[in-house]
């Protein structure tokens, strides 16, 4: 259990993909994270584009980034909602900063798109916002899976094994260095 130990925060809005929420959810459990679920407001169920239900256990504006070692940003629709909170903003901002490992998927660029933290990465995302994080700065590439620096991007669900693969080795590599 590499992560045992450590706390992730995961970021949830109504219409998240379910499978972009659920499989590293539990990934992230199985490694012995405990993984925090934060959305708009705490204790209130979820659903995801399928019907998932999920429920919160902070909202934004409760958690401090300094609790966490890694940011995990799922896909859907909910990284839209997701992306015109403050809090959402200050927190991402906040953990590129420190340069923890922060993952997204799919649509979940366009979290780190608003928060202006795209600039001169490299990054992968489903085809459909290519344009708008080449338009943040991010060199933009059709993979599985990319690795840059302190963030792990994936492109959509058939790539999720590869993509968790990728960011528990650099959550593991985070903690042996902090």
């Amino acid at each position: 259990m590499v992560l045992q130990g450590y706390k992730v925060l995961a970021f949830v809005d109504e219409e998240f993909e379910d499978l972009e929420m659920w499989y590293p959810v539990l990934r992230l459990r199985e490694a012995g994270a405990e993984v925090h679920l934060v959305g708009p407001t705490a204790n209130k169920v979820f659903y995801g584009k399928y019907g998932v239900p999920l429920t919160t256990e902070y909202a934004f504006s409760e958690v401090q980034s300094n609790d966490y070692i890694g940011l995990y940003v799922p896909g859907g629709w909910a990284p839209d909602k997701l992306r015109r909170y403050a809090d959402v903003l200050r927190l991402t901002r906040e953990f590129h900063e420190a340069v923890k490992p922060i993952a997204h998927i799919c649509h979940a660029g366009w979290v780190l798109a608003s928060a202006k933290i795209c600039e001169g990465y490299t990054m992968t995302s489903t085809p459909g916002i290519k344009d708008d994080l080449e338009n943040a700065g991010a060199i933009w590439v059709d993979e599985e899976v990319v690795i840059d620096r302190n963030i792990v991007s994936g492109r959509r669900p058939p790539d999720l094994p590869a993509f968790m693969k990728a960011y528990i080795q650099v959550l593991a590599e985070y903690t042996t260095k902090h």
